[in-house]
């Protein structure tokens, strides 16, 4: 860990420690932020204490982290170009970096504050998006080249459908329940069940739905935030000291011999492609990027020179650090290419089975994250959870309805949220754990005839469309203050 500092100027590495130490405050603000809502329904519920549920959920939250992998951190780090990270100047990236989290950890302090379950997902990725147009209107780039749309897209459509399905398929279950067991004690509020049984605590096999869920939602969450912390780091390792992170320095000769064949094959896949199938990578070539390594129709030129960085290399490290820097863009453009390709009607299922192995061939070195980021990460996050849960607990559990949420409908809301995040997780795609949960809270509350609270509700759906492009100018302003006075 400690070699990053290694050859850095005495400030550039004091700001490189201060960077991280405020992406290891946005995931402990997160903590406490975010993950409320995972415990929310069993510590209303009294289906476990407050205190042993938020102890637990912070454990869980660390093992999430811990065994997540890094899938949603490089959605995160690929909404920004590689251009942008590995051209830029120090200062030009420190102010970038510190522009970014300031705005998403005010943001989230101040909903925190209030007590309105905001989505940390949506603060962090509008602050990179306002970095990354801010840059491209200071440099006189045009927009479409300051941030990767393509991945924003895909974000964004992740986090506007999660809710709606939480909304949805929560009501669903809840109708499932009623219809199923009419009568049934998980039917009851806590008041109910102590004024009709004398009884605390749910009945015992709610109470372990309840727990287990709670435990599970901790877990998907750590999962699917903690990767959006790992990808904060990354970025700022990338920003910051760009030769020694943009390739994996620990890969192994194995590592590198499977990129080569990589991208030899995805060379031979086009070579061997039907004439139909070349005149629509043709026609596709006039939407990639500008730079030519990224133009499908330069796939063997690329191919080429990339094997030619690579000969006789078994270890990233006996590469000077442009040639890494070179070696990175050669891979991600190969990658798109790749995509571009599997995109495309036409193809088998045995081609397009052998184009995703072909892509994660060519980004194994590229998408990884040290040991003691993963780390740290975990251990703030699983931290944060443990402090400050108290006022989001609240506002979710009694504030959405107008009426005291009924055992099922906590378990229908917390089950849906589990499946849905967890379900994310697998298609590496970052979603806010705030909203899926609080959707589905409101659409038992709808579902069981109970109504909403229509200031909670408005709150929360304020906060759902103001955060992205709240963060965005905040970031963006930020950004140009911190350019005009460096």
């Amino acid at each position: 860990m400690f070699d990053i500092f290694s050859g850095l100027h005495f400030w550039i590495g004091f700001s490189l420690v201060l960077a991280l130490a405020f992406v290891l405050a946005f995931e402990f603000i997160n903590g406490f932020h975010d993950t409320a809502n995972a415990v929310a329904m069993a510590i209303s519920t009294k289906a476990i204490a407050p205190h042993l549920a938020v102890t637990l959920s912070g454990i869980f939250n660390f093992l999430g982290v811990l065994t997540g992998g890094v899938g949603v951190a490089y959605a995160i780090v690929h909404l920004l170009p590689v251009e942008l990270l590995v051209h830029i100047d120090t200062g030009h990236g420190l102010i970038m970096v510190f522009s970014m989290l300031a705005a998403a950890i005010a943001w989230n302090l101040g909903t925190w504050y209030f007590g309105i379950p905001s989505s940390s997902s949506h603060t962090l990725i509008g602050s990179i998006l306002g970095v990354g147009i801010a840059n491209a209107w200071l440099t006189h780039t045009t927009v479409a080249n300051g941030v990767n749309w393509g991945k924003a897209l895909e974000i964004v459509l992740s986090l506007v459908i999660s809710p709606i399905m939480g909304f949805v398929l929560s009501a669903l279950l809840l109708w499932a329940a009623r219809r199923w067991k009419p009568g049934s004690k998980m039917h009851r509020t806590t008041e109910q069940r102590r004024e009709i049984d004398g009884k605390k605590h749910p009945p015992f096999w709610n109470r372990l739905v309840l727990v287990l869920s709670a435990l599970g939602l901790s877990y998907v969450h750590g999962s699917n935030d903690g990767q959006k912390g790992i990808g904060l780091i990354m970025l700022v390792l990338i920003g910051i000291v760009p030769a020694q992170f943009v390739l994996n320095l620990n890969a192994t000769s194995y590592d590198i011999d499977y990129t080569r064949n990589a991208a030899t094959h995805l060379e031979q896949i086009l070579e061997r492609s039907d004439p139909a199938l070349q005149r629509q990578i043709l026609r596709q070539s006039v939407t990639v990027t500008d730079a030519p390594a990224c133009d499908p129709r330069n796939t063997g030129r690329t191919t080429a020179t990339l094997l030619q960085d690579l000969q006789g290399i078994d270890n990233y490290g006996a590469l000077a650090g442009d040639k890494r820097v070179a070696v990175r863009r050669y891979l991600l453009c190969l990658d798109n290419t790749a995509k571009t390709i599997e995109s495309m009607a036409g193809l088998s299922a045995p081609e397009r089975a052998d184009l995703a192995r072909v892509r994660k061939d060519l980004t194994a070195t590229t998408e990884y994250a040290p040991v003691w980021v993963i780390a740290a990460v975990a251990l703030a996050l699983g931290l944060g959870t443990m402090v400050g849960w108290r006022r989001i607990v609240q506002t979710v559990s009694e504030k959405i309805g107008k009426q005291s949420i009924t055992y099922a409908q906590a378990m229908s809301a917390q089950l849906t949220a589990v499946a849905s995040i967890g379900l994310a997780n697998i298609f590496a795609l970052p979603v806010s754990t705030t909203h899926v949960l609080s959707s589905g809270v409101a659409g038992t509350m709808v579902a069981n005839g109970s109504g909403v609270q229509g200031k909670t509700v408005r709150n929360i759906l304020l906060a759902w469309v103001l955060t992205l492009p709240a963060a965005m100018c905040l970031a963006a302003a930020l950004f140009l203050l911190g350019m005009k006075f460096a």
